[in-house]
């Protein structure tokens, strides 16, 4: 009879112990999510260039040192093409204050082309293909997954990230505070 009290408190303790394990793994990984924005991003990002639907070359070297929103997109992605009137709207209203705004198609060069002639953006548009999720990945989405944004200040700072549609209220946050910083 003593046996099944004592086999009840190792398994209560047990739980106990795994769910503290979970809760410090969750902390630790929203400190990881947290710590990522913040920081600046490197040589190897600013040293990509990208081939251009209409043609020419889109080199990151170039937008340096200016606000730069960086958007991860697909033609196969509804929220990516939902999502692209907004950022176009965007760049078209900030573009004169200094704001800078790129797509990286995550696609087939052919199937970027055909959608943008029947959906023009006025933003330059670089065509990453495949190779692009590595960058997706290198940028902080782990999980590869699409839309994806980045933001980076004049500096090459992260001023914030976003996996999935942009919504007005984060362009309008990130807006803000860019212009207080």
């Amino acid at each position: 009879m003593v046996a099944k009290p004592v086999r009840r408190r190792w398994l209560f303790g047990g739980i106990a112990a795994l769910a503290a394990a979970a809760g410090a793994g969750g902390a630790l990984w929203r400190h990881r999510v947290a710590s990522l924005v913040d920081d600046a991003v490197g040589a190897d990002f600013w040293s990509r260039s990208f081939e251009q639907p209409g043609g020419g070359t889109l080199s990151l070297s170039d937008l340096r040192q200016k606000p730069l929103l960086v958007n991860f997109w697909a033609t196969w992605c509804p929220p990516c093409v939902e999502e692209l009137p907004l950022i176009d709207s965007f760049f078209r209203n900030h573009a004169a204050n200094g704001w800078q705004v790129v797509g990286l198609a995550i696609d087939q060069p052919s199937a970027v082309r055909k959608f943008l002639q029947r959906t023009p953006v006025g933003f330059p548009i670089g065509l990453a293909g495949l190779d692009g999720m590595e960058l997706v990945r290198q940028l902080g989405n782990t999980g590869g997954g699409l839309p994806f944004t980045v933001v980076l200040d004049a500096g090459g700072t992260v001023l914030g990230r976003k996996i999935g549609q942009l919504q007005p209220a984060d362009l309008e946050r990130w807006q803000r505070s860019q212009v207080r910083g």
